[in-house]
């Protein structure tokens, strides 16, 4: 029997609140369970292991980057499409590092097909229409910018920017107009 009060909803916001205080690999039911002060067979008639638990976060923090994202696009196209859907993806890190860093976990496929990861390459391929890209250019655009948002936002995250100038504001600035230019001049093969 479940234990009253807790719901699959409130375990996987609970996990996603521990994500991002304790760092996404450290999250377990064992840990989420303490967090309830309850047992973790407490934990079983909502989550079948830690796996599945990580997996709801993922889905969960995926969801919410796809919402900010889908906000701060309206009305936006070109490069400050580009750049105010990059910022999100930025933003959204360094507020929860825990659940960005879960929308890293790779799913199973049927998982990730009912996933929100989706609507981010629509998305994307939304942002690519106001730069007159056509397939397969556009697939690789989408990919390109997938690489570039998630590695530099990986490494400032690790610290990897933290002992050289210039700030890594200014960097980011630059590298969103790169791809700017990148997108506007796409090379023919």
């Amino acid at each position: 029997m479940a234990r009253v009060g807790l719901t699959t909803e409130l375990l996987t916001q609970a996990g996603a609140e521990l994500a991002d205080e304790v760092g996404f690999d450290k999250v377990t039911l064992t840990a989420l369970a303490r967090r309830f002060d309850v047992k973790v067979a407490s934990l079983y008639s909502h989550l079948k292991n830690s796996q599945d638990l990580k997996a709801k976060i993922a889905l969960l923090a995926l969801e919410e980057l796809a919402d900010q994202g889908a906000a701060a696009l309206a009305g936006r196209a070109g490069k400050d499409a580009l750049r105010a859907f990059a910022n999100v993806y930025r933003t959204y890190a360094r507020e929860h590092p825990g659940r960005y860093a879960a929308t890293q976990l790779r799913l199973d496929a049927e998982t990730a097909a009912v996933s929100a990861g989706g609507r981010h390459a629509q998305m994307m391929r939304a942002i690519l229409r106001g730069y007159d890209l056509t397939e397969p250019d556009q697939t690789n655009a989408v990919r390109l910018l997938g690489s570039v948002f998630h590695g530099y936002v990986s490494l400032e995250m690790g610290g990897g920017f933290s002992h050289s100038a210039p700030d890594t504001q200014e960097t980011w600035l630059r590298i969103l107009d790169a791809l700017d230019a990148l997108l506007r001049n796409w090379p023919t093969p």
